[in-house]
């Protein structure tokens, strides 16, 4: 039977054919406000760098104005060396802005291999947290990365008295916190007052800074540092203490355990900030920065985020980086070369191999004392012994496929701090049975495992970092090296956070972990005597009285050539005491997504990590937007 088209049917088809032209002019007008939206945002970023172009031309024709009270300035300085004058912090910064394919945009994404329990400023206590803040705060001085020297960064000029015990320091009248609020000399004055007071849990901080006696502002925009006694690193301790915004922290003087406690509390002056300066939570499992829109600098940042996922097993590393997820991967020594010739990371990765020179060093840390009392490791011939049986070389040849050199103590061979005829204890079976047997402990039974006379067994257990495949394969290369002489090691795995709960308790037999290093490094806060308490850093309960004579007269000593003979007798008591067993120092091996530019290896390392930043990506290879 035929069907009919009824004035129904034509007023469902209208209808219809309405709806889908309201639908495409709805799709039309999104598209447009998309786009529109677009417009708007590099409108707003061409005014951003227009205005941050603007303070600085109105920075610089004021400083201009200001160079007759600098004269009169400079001129009244008493008993004064002479003033140092800032070098251009942005220089690097600026050359890479030059280049032809030079981008803002994109996001530089990389991954922690811990997780990170706070980032808030000094109670953090890894260099996980450090290297967040580090774009976020900023100081009066940083190293430049090609000659070594300071240069300044928030500082305009300083100056330092004869007797090395007065620094003065001249601000730029043109910084701001994130924001929005000044930078000046009251806020660097509240830094150093905030980490000095007991109620914030910044004990090894305030080890640190103990050297400074009082930081005072001599108007808006100087701030002077009065040091107790000559100390070798004065302007280095000055210069980089991180500058908090007294407007945001003072009011946790008032509540410390809010402070104590907090996961996040981050705010500063640098080129990129938390969205919410309160509100991260390692809960969170990624760390996120975006840009600063009113960041002061000459150079301005060039990603528009900064992104570090945590990723606490190294293969689920390796997957993001094959999967384009993050940018960068340190690789493992056993998969470097493997990966090294793989054509897709070939084709998408270049590739970094070096040995920086501060470069860190990883360790056995024997410790001394437990709840009270003494260990198996408080006697010098045992810690002795330790090391003898711990075949280093072994270790670097067979898990570390070569790319590490063995650490003789905290100084760098390279360093003027180290003793050169100091030669590394090598694998002897027979001197660590020899050493063990003097300290009493020697085989009684058929048990295999040795024994002092009343009875006790030489075991223990060695905390290590349960998600580093490397550490684990060293443990258990060490505990099959120990069970040949007679010691039988328990392996702990263990999750980061509770590994710095035992550190701070000194509840552990013993534990493998790293220390970064530099130039010159100051060893006060982890071998002190001094810092076995109030959750310093000797958590190892190591304690000597010549070797504490020996860095604090080091410490005191101004003259290198008077300082270093110094810290290398200080070095040698380190070599007889073996406090820790120095593992090893390896090399950087890393993968960088090609399309991050102007990577170069500088005198302290890539410059991947630099601020401000000198690395970018061209705007049509950026794949990451807001």
């Amino acid at each position: 039977m035929e069907k009919r088209f009824t004035f129904k049917d034509f007023l469902f088809f209208a209808s219809f054919a309405i709806l889908a032209i309201l639908i495409l002019l709805g799709m039309y007008m999104v598209d447009r406000q998309w786009l529109a939206m677009s417009e708007m945002k590099n409108i707003l970023q061409g005014q951003s760098k227009d205005i941050r172009q603007l303070n600085s031309q109105l920075a610089t024709f004021k400083r201009q104005i200001d160079q007759a009270q600098q004269a009169d300035f400079l001129h009244n300085l008493k008993n004064s060396e002479v003033v140092e004058t800032a070098a251009d912090a942005f220089s690097r910064a600026k050359v890479a802005v030059k280049q032809p394919d030079y981008a803002t945009g994109d996001w530089f994404v990389r991954a922690f291999g811990v997780s990170v329990k706070t980032i808030t400023p000094f109670i953090s206590q890894d260099a996980y947290a450090s290297r967040v803040q580090e774009y976020v705060l900023e100081t009066l001085l940083q190293r430049n990365p090609d000659t070594l020297e300071w240069q300044g960064l928030i500082a305009q000029s300083w100056d330092v008295s004869e007797d090395g015990s007065v620094y003065r320091f001249k601000l730029r009248d043109d910084v701001f916190f994130s924001d929005g609020e000044p930078l000046t000399a009251e806020d660097v004055v509240f830094t150093f007052d905030f980490i000095m007071d007991d109620k914030i849990a910044a004990p090894r901080l305030r080890a640190y800074y103990n050297k400074i006696a009082k930081v005072e502002a001599e108007g808006q925009y100087q701030v002077v540092f009065y040091f107790k006694e000559p100390y070798f690193n004065s302007l280095a301790l000055a210069g980089s203490l991180e500058i908090l915004p007294k407007h945001f922290y003072a009011a946790y003087l008032e509540k410390p355990e809010t402070y104590n406690q907090s996961r996040g509390l981050l705010l500063g002056s640098g080129p990129y900030r938390l969205k919410n300066p309160k509100t991260w939570s390692s809960d969170l499992g990624f760390i996120e920065l975006v840009r600063n829109t009113r960041y002061w600098g000459d150079a301005e940042p060039s990603f528009d985020g900064l992104l570090w996922k945590i990723i606490e097993n190294d293969s689920a590393r390796l997957t993001t980086f094959r999967n384009g997820e993050i940018d960068v991967y340190g690789a493992q020594p056993s998969e470097f070369l493997p990966l090294n010739q793989e054509p897709d990371i070939k084709e998408t990765a270049n590739t970094f191999e070096y040995m920086s020179p501060t470069a860190g060093y990883s360790y056995i840390g024997w410790n001394q004392e437990r709840k009270g009392k003494p260990t198996l490791f408080a006697d010098t011939k045992i810690r002795q012994a330790m090391t003898y049986l711990t075949d280093r070389e072994k270790i670097i040849k067979e898990i570390m496929q070569g790319y590490a050199e063995v650490a003789v103590s905290p100084f760098s061979p390279r360093s003027k701090q180290h003793t050169p005829a100091l030669e590394p204890r090598p694998f002897n079976l027979n001197k660590a049975k020899a050493l063990l047997k003097e300290a009493g402990f020697e085989l009684r039974d058929q048990s295999g495992i040795l024994k002092n006379s009343a009875g006790d067994l030489f075991e223990f257990e060695l905390v290590y970092f349960q998600d580093s495949d490397n550490t684990k394969k060293i443990v258990l290369f060490l505990k099959d090296a120990y069970a040949r002489a007679g010691i039988r090691l328990i392996p702990k795995p263990t999750e980061w956070s509770v590994m710095m709960e035992l550190m701070d308790q000194r509840d552990f037999d013993a534990i493998t972990l790293g220390w970064t290093s530099g130039i010159e490094i100051d060893v006060f806060q982890m071998l002190h005597s001094s810092q076995t308490v109030d959750r310093g850093d000797n958590f190892v309960n190591f304690k000597n009285t010549e070797f504490d004579d020996l860095i604090e007269r080091a410490r005191h000593t101004v003259i290198e050539s008077e300082r270093m003979p110094l810290w290398q007798a200080a070095e040698k008591v380190l070599y007889r005491e073996q406090p820790y067993t120095f593992l090893m120092r390896g090399q950087s091996l890393g993968f960088i997504d090609k399309r991050i530019k102007n990577v170069q290896q500088t005198n302290i390392g890539l410059n991947i990590g630099f601020t401000p930043l000198e690395i970018y990506v061209p705007l049509v290879e950026q794949k990451r937007t807001n």
